[in-house]
């Protein structure tokens, strides 16, 4: 009887070279990268022409984006590479898109809060010439509120009701010819909104200048984006709930009511807010329907009526420096109404949805 022996494989003798695959990048190889990417940067900023911020920070970033793809391709591999490199790709998208907004930001803010002070929220532009210092923005925040909330009041409530039935009830070419009609509205310049109140509401009917011709100028703006965000929210809402509606017998309006609109009720708040924000900056339409004045006027059917993106329109084309202030805070005194609307517009969609 003969025995075999087997010989286990010996491992291969090294030659030498360090093999880093396997590995992963540690947080001192990406700082380290990050801190490269920076010099080199300040490197090019001393010896070439580049003095902008936002050019040193874009560089920094591909710099960045760089080293760290060659790091990986080098320790983890090309797969992970690929990874690192997508994801700097959308973080360094997300620093690019967010650097603008910053700054507007804090140009308002710093510019903004030098003139805005109790005196500018409470008095108007009556009797105040462009060169003088006084003056305040009460009328034109009198005019925006009014305007923005009669625009609401008529935008709101039809563009939920057409979106309702899109969802709801549209299947044939009715709802298709709705949704195309949409669409157009959607991309519809605000000038071509104030030219067609113009020329029927004000030029044919012999209506006059007012804060109501604004606010229907601001409702044509408003509906599309009403009607689509209350649509993509009114889409999301399972239909598990409704069809366990309609196997208790509930009708399908009470459905609807009671079951899907309270569903979707903070992301159709989210949408009507961001159509409030769209048109409480409009300036165009305005020019062309309210026309401006420098005194108070609560009537919105009757009269010319001020509103804060006309104020500041008005202020930012003065040459001089007490009426360019006037406009920064009036710029301020916009962003916070709009905040300020928007926080208490989520406070009530969360308590009703409590409910």
């Amino acid at each position: 009887m003969s025995t075999a022996t087997t010989t286990a494989p010996t491992a291969p003798v090294g030659d030498g070279s360090l093999n880093l695959r396997g590995q992963t990048l540690g947080r001192p190889v990406l700082g380290a990268i990050a801190a490269g990417a920076v010099v080199l940067t300040l490197l090019l900023y001393l010896v070439t022409s580049i003095h902008s911020r936002i050019q040193f920070v874009l560089i920094a970033l591909i710099l960045f984006g760089i080293g760290q793809t060659i790091a990986s391709v080098m320790v983890e591999g090309s797969r992970r590479a690929r990874d690192r490199l997508v994801t700097s790709a959308v973080f360094g998208s997300f620093l690019l898109a967010l650097i603008p907004l910053l700054a507007i930001i804090i140009s308002v803010v710093t510019r903004g809060a030098e003139r805005l002070d109790g005196n500018f929220l409470t008095h108007s532009m009556r009797s105040i010439n462009a060169r003088e210092a006084g003056g305040g923005v009460y009328h034109a925040i009198i005019g925006t509120l009014e305007q923005v909330g009669l625009a609401s009041v008529m935008a709101v409530p039809f563009g939920l009701l057409v979106a309702i039935y899109l969802v709801e009830y549209g299947t044939g070419r009715i709802s298709r010819l709705i949704s195309f009609f949409v669409d157009v509205l959607t991309g519809l310049p605000s000038i071509i909104a104030g030219l067609f109140v113009l020329g029927f509401w004000i030029l044919a009917l012999g209506q006059s200048f007012s804060g109501f011709a604004g606010a229907l100028a601001l409702t044509i703006l408003m509906i599309p984006v009403v009607v689509r965000s209350a649509e993509e929210m009114l889409k999301l809402v399972p239909d598990e709930l409704r069809e366990a509606s309609y196997a208790l017998g509930v009708a399908r309006w009470r459905t609807i009511l009671k079951v899907v609109l309270p569903t979707a009720l903070p992301g159709i708040v989210t949408g009507v807010m961001l159509a409030v924000a769209r048109v409480a900056g409009e300036t165009a339409p305005l020019l062309l329907t309210v026309f401006g004045a420098n005194s108070i006027n609560f009537n919105p059917f009757s009269g010319e009526q001020s509103a804060l993106p006309l104020y500041i329109y008005s202020q930012a084309g003065q040459p001089q420096q007490v009426a360019i202030d006037r406009a920064w805070a009036a710029a301020l005194t916009l962003i916070i109404i709009i905040m300020l609307l928007n926080l208490l517009a989520r406070l009530v969609a969360r308590r009703a949805t409590i409910k």
